[in-house]
């Protein structure tokens, strides 16, 4: 399935129907009187978030959605039918937005939440209604409300507990593949991941959602590469596993560049917990590796982790760092066995 991580539909929730205007007619009673029934209700447009979708492909092949009218009144009091709403499944994780691309209309973080964007119209009242002691044949019944219509901005954020972030060809698809069942594509040029993917991660006992985001290069956030457009699904993570090439020739250039481009994009996401660990270590001999960590922890003050996603070296010590921040953040026990990592924030 292909993902798709945006889109902009247009919503028209029905009108009310029209209020009736009828006199009852019936052999052997005069003055019948006025017996308008009222229009029905018009139906709403509903959102809600569904457990087994993780994209919206849906929205590009229907951008339209429209409620019916609902039923006109007529004679003998009866009243018309209400339209249907429209209940449109998205999955958890999708933000709404106006027109405008920046007022937000509804977040749906969780499976089952539900929110209203688009109210049906009422239904107009019948000749019945305006009936009176002096008015005892009101000839004049109310057409019915119309429906709210809208153009709104669909916005998938992946539910995701942590996320892989880094320059291109530093490794974060390899990783993804080995400590979970997920697929991506791997290949030894940049850019190979062109959208995020999501894999389960088991550690020890526990287990959670990992995320991988195309790499970033300097200039994302001005629209260099592919821009920050897929940072967002990042947001939610409660820890960021910042991979760093151990095999470049500036490690410490390449963490800053990523860094700046998160700090550029999001001050609240450049805040978040992160875990750093150099890969493919296997690549290098342990005097240039030891001299790389060297320069970085003194030119950082940041101790980072040493693995090798191809050759699965240390991996599991990295997962189980993530899985400490995570159990934190949700407020869990955090198991006893678990490394103590340092986290501390980033500073220029």
């Amino acid at each position: 399935m292909k993902f798709l991580d945006e889109a902009k539909i247009y919503l028209k929730a029905g009108d009310g129907g029209a209020g009736a205007v009828s006199f009852r007619r019936e052999k052997f009673i005069e003055m019948g009187g006025p017996d308008g029934g009222d229009g029905g209700k018009g139906g709403d447009v509903w959102f809600e978030a569904a457990n087994d979708l993780n994209t919206l492909i849906d929205y590009r092949y229907q951008q339209h959605f429209k409620v019916r009218t609902a039923g006109h009144g007529m004679g003998r009091l009866r009243a018309g039918a209400a339209s249907d709403d429209i209940v449109l499944k998205v999955p958890a994780g999708t933000q709404i937005y106006d027109e405008d691309r920046e007022t937000l209309l509804a977040d749906l973080a969780k499976v089952g939440q539900r929110a209203r964007l688009a109210k049906g119209g009422n239904g107009g009242f019948g000749n019945a209604y305006f009936k009176s002691s002096t008015n005892r044949s009101p000839r004049h019944a109310n057409p019915g409300q119309l429906g709210e219509e809208r153009w709104v901005w669909l916005r998938l954020k992946l539910i995701a507990d942590a996320g892989i972030i880094g320059l291109p060809n530093a490794g974060k698809s390899t990783l993804l593949s080995v400590v979970s069942a997920a697929r991506p594509k791997i290949a030894d040029y940049p850019f190979t991941t062109l959208h995020p993917q999501l894999g389960v991660v088991r550690s020890d006992s526990n287990s959670f959602v990992l995320a991988d985001i195309p790499g970033l290069i300097e200039g994302a956030h001005e629209g260099a590469g592919l821009g920050t457009r897929f940072l967002g699904h990042v947001e939610r993570c409660a820890v960021l596993l910042h991979l760093v090439d151990a095999t470049g020739d500036d490690p410490v250039a390449a963490y800053k560049t990523v860094r700046e481009e998160l700090k550029a994009y999001s001050k609240t996401l450049a805040k978040k917990p992160e875990v750093i660990a150099f890969n493919k270590i296997d690549a290098l001999d342990k005097k240039t590796l030891d001299k790389k960590l060297k320069a970085f922890k003194a030119k950082l003050r940041k101790t980072p982790l040493a693995i090798s996603a191809a050759g699965n070296l240390h991996v599991g010590e990295a997962m189980r760092a993530l899985m400490k921040i995570i159990a934190k953040s949700k407020g869990k026990d955090v198991p006893s066995d678990l490394p103590d990592v340092a986290t501390e924030q980033w500073r220029p």
